[in-house]
């Protein structure tokens, strides 16, 4: 499979696939050379499943949204204003077309990092592209501090063979860092802006 962000692509194979995320059913496009083409991936159901949802409100960015499962979930169970950003054209095609089929009204844009980003969220929700490298990760994840309102949170799965303890550990000198959840080696995290 071509590197997932040079937006050059495999054959396209679009098909619909159906989840239940808390007793929510939604449908999905999946495709070639978009993450989790085959199903909703374990580390976003761990996310949205325990991710407090009744606390989730105002400015809400999905950073690297895929085909669009966190940000169309969240739209779907709260009132919140979305946004929703990947670099992958594919990606933000199907995004686009999931939150038509899921019946949401959602912003969806290209932003490399933080580029095109321009406002400050409550709430940033992620399942981070571990695979660009350690780097680009702590860009993506230290700069959504710049992001953050007062007192926001940024929320994301990583998985333990993926450098969790750490990330955590890391994560720590700049958040209020909660282990939310802890599931088949994924950890569900909370950093709160200081």
């Amino acid at each position: 499979m071509p590197h997932y962000f040079t937006n050059d692509y495999v054959k396209s194979e679009e098909r619909i696939i159906e989840v239940i995320i808390k007793n929510n059913k939604l449908k999905f496009y999946v495709d070639n050379g978009v993450f989790s083409k085959k199903g909703l991936d374990f580390g976003t159901r761990t996310l949205l499943e325990n991710i407090d949802i009744d606390r989730i409100k105002g400015e809400i960015l999905d950073f690297g949204c895929g085909y669009g499962p966190i940000g169309i979930f969240i739209k779907k169970t709260t009132n919140a204003n979305i946004d929703m950003i990947d670099v992958n054209e594919r990606a933000l095609n199907l995004a686009k077309k999931n939150a038509e089929l899921n019946n949401v009204k959602v912003n969806i844009f290209k932003s490399d990092i933080y580029e095109n980003i321009n406002k400050k969220y409550d709430f940033i929700v992620t399942n981070p592209p571990i695979r660009v490298g350690k780097k680009i990760l702590y860009q993506i994840l230290f700069k959504a501090n710049n992001y953050l309102k007062e007192n926001g949170e940024l929320w994301l799965v990583v998985n333990k063979n993926s450098g969790a303890k750490s990330l955590i550990k890391d994560l720590e000198t700049t958040y209020d860092v909660t282990i939310v959840k802890k599931n088949k080696g994924f950890y569900i995290i909370c950093a709160k802006k200081r």
